[in-house]
């Protein structure tokens, strides 16, 4: 059983930064494929970004919206992963969603074994 924390949302105005925590535990955190995901109140969950890691490289994903704005990190060590946002937007807030699965990534969420609770991030204009 894998569990997962997200920290580090709150409120920002616009143009602001923020940068996202997610940590595991419970299982092998590094054969694992971390996702973010985030829903706004009255949408569907949508994928933001994921990353995978094996011996030789890192592979990451980012949603267009988030693309050039956001990076994507971990560290093993810590058996955490991290969101960094930046030039966020109003049109960013939602709860953003720690996910992780079995490598490879994935922008599908139905593949995510695993979820943290979420933790809300607010952009005000």
């Amino acid at each position: 059983q894998v569990q997962l924390v997200e920290s580090g949302g709150g409120l920002v105005q616009a143009g602001g930064s923020l940068r996202l925590s997610c940590a595991a535990s419970g299982r092998i955190f590094s054969t694992f494929a971390m996702g973010w995901f985030r829903q706004a109140p009255g949408k569907e969950r949508e994928f933001v970004s994921a990353i995978s890691w094996n011996n030789r490289s890192t592979s990451t994903i980012y949603a267009d919206s988030v693309k050039g704005r956001s990076t994507i990190s971990r560290n093993n060590a810590k058996n955490t992963a991290y969101l960094q946002m930046n030039s966020l937007k109003p049109e960013d807030t939602a709860v953003y969603y720690c996910a992780a699965k079995n490598s490879p990534v994935s922008e599908a969420s139905r593949q995510y074994d695993y979820w943290g609770q979420g933790t809300q991030v607010t952009v005000s204009s």
